[in-house]
């Protein structure tokens, strides 16, 4: 397989504030649907280096979904997600 170009992520940080809503991160709710390791501050990740597989966009897709779905259409899908996710 080819290398994947890189996920267009803008860094808003809005995936990190809805978690509650998918079963595959509610497990990281602090309380208010926003991730136990999101920074307000910063609008990072305090655990980028070692955050779960879940968080990390390209090896989930290779590890899970490879097979399934072209990385181009399964960015465009996740860019359609953000920007509903940044417009919420």
């Amino acid at each position: 397989m080819n290398a994947l170009a890189p996920f267009p992520c803008n860094g808003c940080g809005r995936c990190c504030q809805l978690i509650d809503r998918s079963p595959a991160t509610s497990a990281m709710d602090r309380g208010d649907g926003t991730c136990r390791h999101f920074d307000d501050a910063t609008r990072g990740c305090t655990i980028y280096a070692t955050r779960p597989l879940v968080c990390r966009v390209q090896d989930y897709y290779t590890l899970h979904l490879v097979d399934q779905i072209a990385w181009k259409d399964f960015v465009m899908i996740n860019v359609a997600v953000c920007t509903q996710l940044q417009s919420a």
